[in-house]
């Protein structure tokens, strides 16, 4: 696919007319995957113009396409002898010295090709693959991050750069527990880790030998809190959240899951008070915001349940689809109890358009799924 991506890209061109047009009818080859005849009429262009350093990048291109990579390799330094600045041929040539193991010569070259193109998200994420193979994991997440920052929805670059951030987390934790096999933290990452694994009686026990030796470490009851939580242990959980904002009286996450269970606990005074705050501290918060209609509408507050249900709808761009959909059904509920039918019509309307696309999406990741596991049983087969 990055192959195919710069093969899309508009090459340098060729002095000669008949040199140009093996060009054009190279790169329309290797567009449409026939490397065979795109080899044959890059092999013509470095003949016909051997000073013509995009020749051989092109011809370079199609040699990682089949995977020659000693060949390809040979032409992107040709390329870079007549033009050491060619944009791309560092990125391709570091590549095809990874493929082989060449990680010093790999890393050398896409350095470089970053020197050259800094705003390239392809380079850092090749830079950052070779350094997290090459054991570097801290250039390797600082690469990746950089990455990810230029093109935030690549899947290949978002799968890597949170391999390095694992891989990197893991190492951390490696070494505090060689520093102080018996600290509290220790205690507070097998709890993550058993969290993690869906194993909720394990992470409870390890995040309270972990307050033990540190009743008043913020973070710690929010922690255990939100365990008790996945284990709709919701009387344990308040009392948790409770003491986290004994802690951190300042603490908006604590503060709203205070208030989310308050409601979850039939206690929407509670809950409303405690939104308030949260969204002064927060005024944006579309979460908070639908928390606090929730707790007006079960207060008979319709008026201001219907106010916080639409700044939800209103931010639609900024609001979790979930969140979203169930603003339009409790918007449909309000209106209904306010006496405004037409209101409540159209509210209910968007909801159940929305409830069938997910509807749709769900079915259509069950199937995917379903599709997946058939291959794989007549894979083993």
């Amino acid at each position: 696919m990055l192959v195919a991506g710069w093969a899309c890209r508009a090459p340098s061109r060729p002095q000669d007319s008949a040199s140009e047009k093996l060009l054009a009818q190279g790169n329309s080859a290797l567009r449409q995957g026939n490397f065979a005849e795109a080899f044959e009429k890059f092999s013509r262009v470095t003949v016909i113009a051997p000073q013509f350093s995009g020749g051989f990048f092109d011809l370079g291109l199609v040699l990682v396409q089949q995977g020659k990579w000693e060949e390809s390799i040979a032409a992107f330094e040709k390329c870079l002898r007549l033009d050491a600045k060619f944009r791309g041929a560092h990125l391709f040539l570091g590549i095809a010295e990874y493929r082989l193991n060449r990680l010093a010569d790999a890393k050398r070259d896409l350095k470089r090709e970053v020197e050259l193109a800094p705003q390239s998200a392809e380079a850092l994420m090749w830079t950052g693959t070779v350094q997290l193979v090459d054991g570097d994991i801290e250039g390797a997440v600082g690469s990746l991050d950089r990455a990810a920052l230029l093109s935030p929805d690549n899947v290949d670059i978002l799968y890597h750069r949170g391999r390095a951030h694992m891989l990197l987390s893991q190492k951390s934790y490696e070494h505090m527990y060689e520093v102080d096999p018996k600290s509290w933290r220790i205690h507070q990452v097998l709890a993550q880790s058993f969290v993690e694994q869906e194993r909720y009686e394990e992470a409870a026990r390890e995040c309270q030998l972990a307050i033990q030796d540190h009743p008043e470490e913020p973070g710690l009851h929010e922690q255990l809190g939100d365990i008790y939580w996945k284990q709709n242990q919701l009387e344990s959980a308040e009392s948790a959240f409770q003491q986290e904002l004994r802690i951190d009286p300042e603490g908006i996450s604590s503060r709203y899951k205070l208030g989310t269970v308050s409601l979850e606990r039939s206690k929407p005074e509670v809950a409303e008070e405690l939104m308030r705050k949260v969204l002064q501290a927060s005024p944006g918060s579309i979460e908070a915001h639908y928390q606090l209609g929730r707790a007006q509408a079960q207060l008979a507050q319709y008026d201001g349940a219907i106010e916080s249900f639409s700044f939800v709808t209103a931010n639609s761009s900024r609001a979790d689809k979930d969140i979203l959909r169930q603003s339009y059904y409790q918007l449909s509920q309000v209106y209904r109890r306010s006496q405004k039918p037409d209101e409540s019509k159209k509210a209910l309307d968007v909801f159940l358009s929305m409830k069938q696309e997910a509807d749709i999406r769900e079915d259509k990741k069950l199937q995917d799924k379903l599709k997946r596991a058939s291959k794989e049983t007549e894979e083993h087969e």
